[in-house]
């Protein structure tokens, strides 16, 4: 099966702007994103593509000598970004694509593998990672997403709110919900058509359409919590986590 990289990256943000080309210890982010997908071995030099609406990001991936797409500013997600790639820039030989988040710059290559490895046996619709977190904070958080599965780690249902409920002290933990999805073909082409299912709108989650339709997401327990980049304070959070690794 043959499987794209594909990163998706805003210069936008109501939260940080320019945030992909924010500088940790002297690389640009989307460039450290880009290295941590190499080093997971499983993509050919094309086949890792940054799918961004701007020119001056496409320009820096160009530079330091990744492949850059530019797609439409009027995508109201990165899987509509994603789809614009696989079926309008020349790629349409591949037949999955795992989307990785563009502000994730130590993203673990192992956790790519894993996507990957579930991905290429062609069982699942959506493969995806969720971490068990002990934070009884974040299990609060509306920030935080949450995700319950069956016995056999199939996703039964994501949400904002704290589930599966626990009384305070009958706490232990939950899935914590990350959010890179591996996607086959023909299951995101069926999510780009369908309309926005009543929960997804609620909840503000597009992978609920999915549930919604009978469509199966195989949910990766990962040992490595993601740490993404949300504000300019992030970025220090990062640097001292690379610096501590030195």
């Amino acid at each position: 099966m043959k499987i794209a990289a594909i990163i998706p990256s805003r210069y936008y943000s109501s939260r940080f702007q320019g945030k992909p080309l924010v500088k940790i210890n002297d690389i640009p982010m989307i460039e450290r994103v880009y290295r941590q997908v190499e080093k997971s071995g499983k993509f050919s030099h094309t086949d890792i593509i940054v799918a961004t609406d701007d020119q001056r990001i496409a320009g820096v991936v160009r530079g330091f000598g990744g492949t850059a797409a530019l797609t439409s500013p009027d995508h109201q997600s990165g899987s509509e970004r994603l789809w614009e790639i696989l079926e309008t820039h020349g790629f349409r030989d591949y037949e999955a694509a795992i989307n990785i988040q563009g502000d994730e710059p130590i993203i673990s290559p192992e956790l790519i593998d894993s996507l990957y490895e579930q991905l290429e046996t062609g069982k699942y619709d959506v493969v995806t990672p969720a971490y068990y977190s002990t934070s009884y904070e974040d299990y609060l958080s509306a920030n935080v997403v949450k995700v319950v599965v069956d016995t056999d780690f199939h996703a039964l249902y994501f949400s904002r709110s704290p589930i599966p409920f626990f009384k305070k002290q009958d706490f232990t933990g939950f899935y914590q919900h990350m959010g890179m999805y591996g996607y086959l073909r023909d299951a995101l082409k069926r999510f780009i058509i369908l309309p926005k299912s009543k929960l997804e709108i609620m909840e503000k989650l597009e992978q609920l359409r999915f549930l919604e339709n009978n469509m199966k997401i195989k949910v990766i327990i990962s040992k490595h919590k993601s740490i993404g980049v949300d504000v300019p304070e992030d970025v220090t959070k990062v640097e001292k986590i690379l610096n501590e690794k030195l």
